[in-house]
């Protein structure tokens, strides 16, 4: 930073979109903690930054980007930007403890996770990919593709009733299914049924979609006795977190039959499957990439820079997470 140089100090915690990168570059003094030396970053650069900008999600092993600890070597930071709707990577106890904020992307990837729920739903009761493998190989003339489940006779279970869950139930109730829910309280304006227990929503219904921020408070919700109570004919879709659900008794319930499939896009340690889920025949497996499009990405990437933006031009942040409020300023 040359002594000329007013911006304000930056740290990236990892790799970003490129347009991201390019706007953050011309707003901020950009400091990156995933260079050689990290450690020197800190200690050089760490008494100035004031903003901090990170990626998606968990790193492996639901290990937090933004720790208290890291916050701590950061005395001047004022907000952190966390690409995505989901912000466990962030620790926003330790943040609301030093008065930083912290922002987030929701609204911009709804549509986008909602469009991909429904899909995943359709191609694991109804075995697409595992149809089009049957293609693919040459097996069509020597016999048609096993009949399959259907959506028809199901009960749509929905863990989660936040902005994603309402608009995954709106894309629902054009295939006229019912549709149930669990959350924590009744969601207002909403006219499915609620269930307090998650139990037993699982016992009444045909299928789970799972759309509920990570983070210890729903850390392994999806337990063995959930899926005990789903059932033999029964179909897990998780597009929230891979922590939310326990993943070895998801394997043994998929194994032994408790369940019959699951359509997953989180795992518990992204980026590593298990070899076990993808040996399986009744699950179907994607990349974490529910809100992955062009457009998504590139208006969730432009809500990260317009909130650091706002902030710095002495405006409120545009979607700060309620676990930080924005704070009176002088």
């Amino acid at each position: 930073m040359s002594a000329t140089d007013s911006r304000p100090e930056l740290l990236l915690t990892g790799p970003m979109m490129p347009m991201i990168e390019a706007q953050l570059t011309e707003r901020f003094t950009v400091h990156r903690l995933d260079g050689t030396d990290p450690e020197a970053v800190l200690a050089q650069a760490g008494p100035r930054i004031r903003a901090v900008a990170t990626g998606v999600g968990s790193t492996a092993g639901g290990k937090r980007r933004v720790t208290g600890d890291l916050l701590a070597r950061l005395p001047k930071v004022e907000i952190v930007a966390n690409f995505g709707v989901g912000y466990d990577a962030v620790d926003t106890d330790a943040a609301a403890e030093r008065g930083i904020v912290v922002t987030n992307t929701p609204g911009v990837l709804d549509d986008e996770v909602a469009d991909l729920s429904v899909a995943l739903l359709l191609a694991t009761i109804r075995r697409l990919p595992q149809a089009e493998r049957h293609l693919r190989a040459g097996l069509w003339p020597k016999g048609g593709f096993p009949l399959t489940p259907t959506l028809r006779d199901r009960t749509i279970g929905i863990v989660g009733m936040g902005r994603i869950g309402r608009a995954i139930a709106r894309r629902l109730e054009g295939f006229g299914r019912p549709i149930v829910y669990h959350s924590r309280r009744p969601v207002a304006d909403v006219p499915y049924r609620h269930y307090p227990s998650l139990v037993e929503m699982a016992r009444d219904a045909d299928a789970l979609i799972v759309i509920v921020p990570g983070g210890p408070e729903t850390n392994n919700m999806i337990n063995a006795e959930v899926l005990a109570a789903l059932g033999p004919t029964g179909t897990l879709i998780n597009v929230a977190r891979g922590s939310v659900v326990d993943e070895p008794a998801l394997i043994k319930a998929l194994t032994e039959g408790t369940i019959a499939s699951a359509g997953l896009d989180v795992f518990a340690d992204e980026p590593n499957v298990p070899e076990a889920l993808i040996a399986m025949d009744n699950v179907v497996l994607l990349p974490h990439v529910a809100s992955a499009t062009h457009v998504t990405r590139n208006a969730m990437g432009q809500l990260v820079v317009d909130n650091l933006a706002a902030w710095f031009e002495g405006r409120p942040p545009l979607t700060p997470v309620p676990e930080t409020p924005v704070p009176a300023r002088v």
